[in-house]
């Protein structure tokens, strides 16, 4: 009997990928759900043909464009709490490349995902091959060498046998907790066809389980003295909550302690909107509950956060004198922001702590400042979802009527613009997977293709994809993609004619409108065209149709849900009025020098505002 297989080299890393396995709850399933792919001369000859001989248990899905292909992956990984993922592969040269921004993306956002990338020939024969990068000083880089910086783990295969090494190292981070992200194999077309004699055992089962490492008992010890001597307390929720999978631990301490809670963008879901103990986002877009705790606690427990510059109102939110005590798998964001680090699991360490507070609560006063404060901002969402009837509809109002037109399980999906802001401080949902934002990056395309990649994880959930007319135009084809898979989206347009958000955030520095609204740029005499986005998706093979409020938006929803395929629903926006209350500043540098008195102006409260975060640095 033979101890080998002879297998090309894309062959051997194909059958490698589906003998990986992964164990959710007891239950044993492909670690790798498919692979998305657009083929060309640097991997249609190699991995093409391996995937066709697995396309019964690797699916290969054909996409449109590879960074929104990759988009998808990326949303596929992260709705499944990074357990299970995608791989992508694309043709040496620009399909490749187009990939590197979606790496940034899954990089940014700690998320899985193999790109398998084609690379110019390893034997330099045909040197230069079409569409090769040349380095006049060193022949070894390609443009493959874009993929290094975002991603976790990168490797060229220049022989077929390195894979027997390389691997187990990608599958290690692809899966593990800290490390976690995106993985960049680049694959010589050459070197994908070449054979060698593969030990079977290589291809033996290999089934992955989320590692799980309790907190170090000391560090454990002076948080609890640490939480024991405050009384007025405020518990970040981060996205490391969901990927613990510790909603139910997270649950019971709120609960049992009395902690008002905040969420941040990938945080947002963690509790029940409705939950006694959640006082909404935290942050530059956050709830005024949240941030006017935050202002006045005397401790934060952040938990599965970095704490980036929008939960932290960029360094300037949070009452400098309140101590930090943060729960991170990761002790490179466990120390951030002088905090008392607390490494370990999410779910263990709240379990933990929450054995080790018995008896402790709270200042009285605290708990009902937060109870006052939640019900002061549920008030406020209430007013700014109601459809006013103005001439142009609000974002504000267009989020509320998502918002009611979704159901118990359902899920809105958003990554860029002014949108974010507003979906975070007022999208209600119970469900832990009911509102996906890639906020990380904040990558404007990622919408419509992170769409098809959360309804590839969750068929049985309505997904709504608001998007904004920039990030439309930006990168659309993958509508086409889901009505060709039969994944049907429900697309809501917002057209406030340009990119609206960095409109305002121009004016707010200072100054003038200019070159982002489209009637504040170079057009041609008559301005810019207005693009009917329903017809667009109609071309695409979707259903769509343009609505003039709410009330024809709401109706219109109703025909949406009722479709079999991806409808796009539009209507005009207005681009200036969102929502004020609640929020933080945000650093963004204002000149130091500038003939306009509103840049000036700017530039004061700039300093005002720095001269507060220099307290919290």
């Amino acid at each position: 009997m033979s101890h080998t297989l002879r297998l090309t080299m894309a062959q051997a890393l194909v059958k490698f990928m589906t003998a990986q396995k992964v164990d959710i709850d007891g239950e044993i399933l492909p670690l790798f759900d498919g692979v998305f792919a657009i083929f060309g001369h640097g991997n249609v000859a190699g991995v093409g043909e391996a995937l066709y001989q697995v396309r019964d248990q690797l699916p290969t899905y054909r996409a449109h464009n590879e960074q929104s292909m990759a988009h998808a992956a990326i949303a596929y990984a992260k709705t499944h709490n990074r357990r299970r993922m995608m791989a992508c592969t694309a043709s040496a040269g620009p399909g490749s490349t187009n990939m590197v921004t979606a790496a940034a993306v899954a990089h940014v956002n700690r998320l899985p995902v193999l790109f398998l990338p084609g690379d110019t020939f390893a034997t330099r024969q045909p040197d230069p091959v079409l569409q090769q990068v040349e380095v006049f000083s060193d022949h070894t880089i390609t443009s493959n060498d874009c993929f290094k910086p975002v991603s976790r783990f990168f490797d060229r295969i220049t022989r077929p046998e390195q894979l027997l090494t390389s691997l187990p190292q990608a599958m290690r981070v692809l899966t593990d907790p800290v490390e976690c992200g995106p993985v960049t194999l680049a694959l010589p077309q050459d070197v994908q066809t070449m054979a060698f004699d593969y030990p079977v055992h290589f291809f033996d089962e290999k089934v992955h389980r989320l590692r799980r490492q309790g907190p170090d008992q000391v560090e454990l010890d002076e948080a609890i003295t640490l939480i024991r001597a405050a009384k007025k307390p405020l518990l970040i929720a981060g996205g490391g909550v969901h990927y613990s999978g510790a909603l139910k631990e997270l649950d019971q301490l709120a609960t049992r302690y009395h902690l008002p809670v905040g969420e941040t963008q990938a945080g947002k879901g963690a509790l029940p909107w409705d939950h006694a103990q959640n006082m909404g986002s935290i942050g530059v877009t956050g709830a005024a509950s949240s941030n006017a705790l935050s202002a006045d606690c005397d401790l934060i427990l952040a938990v599965g956060t970095r704490l980036g510059d929008f939960a932290t109102g960029s360094r300037a939110m949070y009452n400098p004198d309140a101590r930090i005590i943060t729960i991170n798998v990761g002790s490179f964001d466990a120390v951030k922001h002088k905090a008392l680090p607390l490494v370990g699991d999410a779910r263990l360490t709240l379990q933990q702590l929450h054995a080790g507070l018995e008896g402790w609560q709270p200042e009285g006063s605290w708990v009902e400042q937060a109870a006052r404060l939640r019900a002061q901002w549920l008030h406020v969402q209430d007013v700014a979802t109601t459809d006013r009837g103005t001439s142009l509809p609000t974002d504000a109002e267009v989020v509320g009527a998502v918002n009611r037109a979704a159901g118990e399980q359902d899920i809105v999906v958003c990554a860029a613009g002014g949108l974010p802001g507003e979906l975070q401080k007022l999208w209600r949902t119970r469900y832990d997977k009911g509102y996906h934002m890639e906020y990380g990056y904040s990558c404007m395309g990622y919408e419509i293709a992170g769409g098809l990649g959360v309804k590839m994880a969750r068929p049985d959930s309505e997904v709504f994809v608001m998007v904004g007319d920039g990030s439309y135009l930006m990168l659309n084809s993958e509508i086409a993609t889901s009505v060709m898979l039969g994944r049907k989206l429900v697309l809501v347009v917002l057209d406030n004619r340009g990119y609206g958000c960095i409109h305002r955030l121009q004016q707010f520095c200072g100054g003038p409108g200019f070159n982002n609204m489209l009637d504040d740029c170079l057009t041609v005499e008559g301005g810019a065209p207005k693009t009917d986005f329903a017809a667009h998706a109609i071309a695409l093979g979707a259903k769509g149709e343009k609505v003039g409020n709410i009330q024809e938006l709401e109706a219109a929803l109703e025909r949406a849900r009722a479709s079999d395929i991806t409808y796009v629903v539009t209507l005009d926006t207005d681009a200036l009025v969102v929502t004020e209350e609640g929020g933080s500043w945000w650093e963004v540098a204002v000149p130091e020098v500038s003939p306009r008195s509103q840049v000036q102006e700017a530039r004061a409260r700039y300093e005002t505002h720095k001269a507060r975060q220099q307290q919290n640095l």
